[in-house]
């Protein structure tokens, strides 16, 4: 049984053949036509998952395309730091219908995603070993955000709402559920460990509740703050720290609390209206033209793509068979440069498909030069 959650839906023209990625919850999709797409998120059930051994690893979106059988293969964003090797079973992707639920063979791991082949589309979520949820020491990729509410003329305060969520938690979703609060545009990203108890520090506050709390890996449909901090409204600035039990800060920002930061929804219209109406999802380009944008970007590329990035890469086409093993070894050369060159020419070689899935790679492993190859 499928739940729908009260918030947003998102939708967009995929002009044809390609990968494409949503900004706004970090999906990919891998398309063979022309489609517009509608997807959103709905409740995990526990009914379903646990008699499985399973617990929710991320958000459970529900698909659709029009027509159907335009999305080949599904790149769900997970929250691992990738450090090292997951555990076999750490992570799978479940396809759940009204029949039930199904555990879909995964095709390969990034560093961002679980990608899967899909035949169907209905709904479907990252999820893993309920063995694994409170493993000591596991280390996520976090996010923390702030939420401002309104200053209270009587009694002279205001507060500031703390969120931490595991990064695969879309921003977008959390703002729907909070439209009565300003969020305040930080950076948000840092490292959590699951099952570690973590703290505020504030100087400026006058109280934080609770003094503690454990962070748990949460994707349910209301997301409720961690900490709240009850702040004087005489004051200009502030500084928060995230600390845990041994790092005393494993977060900072310095708050311009006058500053113009804050965004606002509208309260007026249902979010899933609101979003679909005033937020377009921006796609990559398909890859009819990934050819002409490696040709374009090769120099610069042979120029400042590192060592290290580069068998990344060969290793993340190897995994997919856009190349095999013979090539990757005549792609070996311990000059950096001439690797680059081969495998630049390589994959053009094969087509756009194949120079869609190296510049799919390329903005996983480095997003810093990707953008600056204009290729996001």
């Amino acid at each position: 049984m499928l739940t729908e959650s009260d918030n947003i839906s998102y939708r967009f023209s995929c002009p044809g053949p390609g990968v494409f990625r949503c900004n706004l919850t970090g999906l990919m999709f891998v398309m063979t036509k022309k489609a517009e797409l509608q997807y959103w998120t709905v409740q995990w059930d526990e009914r379903v998952l646990q008699p499985a051994g399973k617990t929710a690893a991320g958000p459970l979106f529900n698909i659709q395309s029009s027509p159907e059988g335009a999305v080949s293969q599904l790149h769900l964003p997970h929250c691992e730091t990738m450090d090292a090797p997951l555990p076999e079973g750490l992570l799978s992707v479940v396809h759940i219908t009204d029949d039930g639920m199904s555990i879909l063979k995964l095709l390969h791991i990034t560093d961002t995603h679980v990608v899967v082949k899909v035949l169907h589309l209905s709904a479907f979520g990252l999820v893993t070993n309920d063995e694994y949820r409170n493993t000591a020491n596991r280390s996520v990729n976090g996010q923390v955000l702030l939420f401002l509410q309104k200053p209270q003329s009587e009694t002279q305060k205001q507060y500031l709402d703390v969120f931490l969520l595991p990064r695969n938690v879309p921003l977008s979703e959390v703002i729907a559920r909070h439209q009565d609060v300003d969020y305040i545009k930080a950076p948000p990203r840092c490292q959590l460990i699951v099952g570690e108890s973590y703290s505020v520090d504030c100087p400026e506050a006058a109280l934080i509740q609770p003094d503690k709390a454990v962070f748990d890996l949460e994707f349910e449909p209301n997301y409720h703050p961690m900490f709240e901090i009850r702040l004087p409204t005489n004051k200009d600035k502030m500084t928060l720290k995230v600390q845990d039990q041994t790092n005393p800060e494993v977060w900072k920002y310095e708050m311009d609390l006058k500053a113009p930061r804050r965004r606002h929804l509208k309260r007026n219209l249902p979010a899933k209206v609101l979003v679909q109406q005033t937020l377009s999802v921006p796609a990559e380009t398909p890859n009819v033209l990934a050819d002409e944008k490696l040709k374009s970007v090769r120099t610069q590329f042979i120029e400042r793509v590192t060592d290290s990035n580069l068998n990344t890469l060969l290793g993340k086409l190897l995994d997919q068979r856009i190349i095999n093993d013979g090539e990757m070894e005549s792609a070996e050369n311990p000059i950096r440069a001439k690797k680059a060159g081969a495998l630049i020419d390589m994959v053009r070689k094969k087509g756009p498909e194949a120079c869609s899935a190296l510049i799919t790679a390329l903005c996983e492993v480095d997003p810093f030069l990707s953008k600056l190859l204009n290729l996001q």
